[in-house]
């Protein structure tokens, strides 16, 4: 089984011999791939519809992997029993969609060991409920794909957060990852300096065309957030 690059980052994350729930699974590609390459000894694909379900199944019997990946129709982690799996892997969904999974499931999320996650949106919020929930991010990937950037993380349940420092750490971690920004990603700064160039030509538009106005601070503040961000990447 070959991975895109997105999907490959997030099974690379993954501990090896942990059981592993795929919620989301879709075509249920990295299931196969985490049973093929022997890193997980069984995997519990789940997906709230049934359409996506039975093609992942189709693919798994043709993969004749049925013996260790079981399909479930699952709303989240609905279906799946406290401690069944160590690891839970869960891309390409919104952030508020996430937020539900783990909130509604929360008695299963946190039995387990690690989570692998990549929301699609709404990313600060995300990470800012993350933290307030008491899971802490150990590592961060940003992989640019087919012109999208994609922010993933692994997390642990039970970790206390580390102090940001100040209101504006905090916010620009919240933001843009801890861990990218320390390691100075340069995927996260090409994003950086892509975002920046869309927001100051937006500034442009909102200025030529109507002066000041309410989302002009807005704009603003995003702008201040990214260059702060790159000063930071820098060393400045």
């Amino acid at each position: 089984m070959v991975l895109s690059k997105r999907l490959q980052a997030l099974a690379d994350m993954v501990t090896p011999g942990h059981c592993v729930a795929d919620v989301g699974c879709d075509h249920g590609f990295v299931a196969i791939y985490l049973v093929e390459e022997k890193i997980c000894p069984r995997v519990i694909a789940m997906d709230v519809n049934k359409g996506p379900l039975q093609r992942a199944r189709e693919h798994i019997v043709s993969h004749g992997l049925e013996r260790y990946i079981d399909t479930r129709l699952s709303d989240g982690l609905e279906a799946l029993e406290v401690g069944e799996v160590q690891t839970m892997l869960c891309a390409g969904m919104g952030g508020r969609l996430m937020q539900g999974i783990l909130t509604r499931g929360k008695e299963k999320a946190r039995a387990m060991e690690e989570l692998i996650l990549q929301p699609q949106s709404e990313i600060s919020v995300f990470r800012c409920f993350l933290r307030q929930a008491g899971y802490g991010i150990i590592e961060e990937k940003m992989i640019l794909e087919d012109g999208k950037f994609y922010p993933m993380m692994r997390v642990v349940p039970g970790l206390a957060a580390q102090e940001p420092g100040s209101l504006q750490k905090q916010r620009l971690e919240d933001k843009f990852g801890r861990y990218l920004l320390e390691r100075k990603d340069p995927i996260l700064a090409q994003f950086l300096q892509f975002q920046l160039h869309t927001y100051e030509e937006i500034l442009g538009k909102i200025r030529e065309n109507r002066g000041s106005c309410p989302e002009e601070a807005g704009v603003l503040s995003e702008i201040e957030d990214m260059q702060a961000a790159l000063s930071l990447m820098e060393g400045g």
